[in-house]
């Protein structure tokens, strides 16, 4: 059995973030991670997830400053995607990740809102000076997220990963918190 400390929980608008914990490995999860089209573009596609490799996964977040958390539906309580931040405390900096892993919840602005609870608490709560995000240059859905939750472009790796048998850009950005 494992035990950690209380959850935290983080409530949008839309949408509530709640620390994973082992109970979030369902097969609804594992099937977003082993879903082709829902991981084009994380690298994730290249693997295949199981129990065991999420509880492996679940476990690298102990000890560290790291966060994991299950992203849900506040009206439905239905676990739709997840969300991560890797932080370095010495830097004051934080890198996010996210992903709507349940289709019928995309499009609907559950990202953009999680999204955006993460930013302001790690900014506010956490006081992380720089938050900052990359993905692929075809990832349309996730650019227009990062735009809108006003992130600034901080980097350009070109032609760095290959998706669908051609070279695309990943595209890094990063939001200063406000003095």
């Amino acid at each position: 059995m494992r035990f950690a400390a209380a959850p935290l929980v983080l409530s949008g608008q839309k949408s509530e973030l709640r620390t994973f914990v082992e109970g979030d490995i369902t097969a609804n999860y594992l099937s977003w991670l082993n879903d082709q089209f829902t991981m084009r573009h994380s690298n994730q596609r290249f693997l295949v997830h199981d129990r065991r490799s999420s509880l492996r996964y679940l476990d690298s977040f102990k000890g560290t400053p790291n966060l994991f958390f299950s992203l849900f539906n506040s009206q439905t309580g239905l676990a739709i995607g997840t969300m991560t931040a890797y932080v370095a405390p010495h830097h004051g900096i934080a890198d996010m990740g996210i992903l709507i892993g349940a289709r019928d919840s995309w499009g609907q602005g559950f990202g953009f809102d999680a999204w955006s609870t993460l930013l302001e608490w790690l900014s506010e709560e956490r006081k992380i000076r720089k938050v900052t995000a990359g993905t692929l240059a075809c990832n349309a859905p996730m650019l227009k997220l990062i735009h809108k939750s006003g992130m600034e472009e901080d980097g350009i790796k070109k032609h760095h990963e290959i998706v669908d048998g051609q070279p695309e850009d990943v595209l890094y950005f990063a939001r200063f918190k406000s003095a």
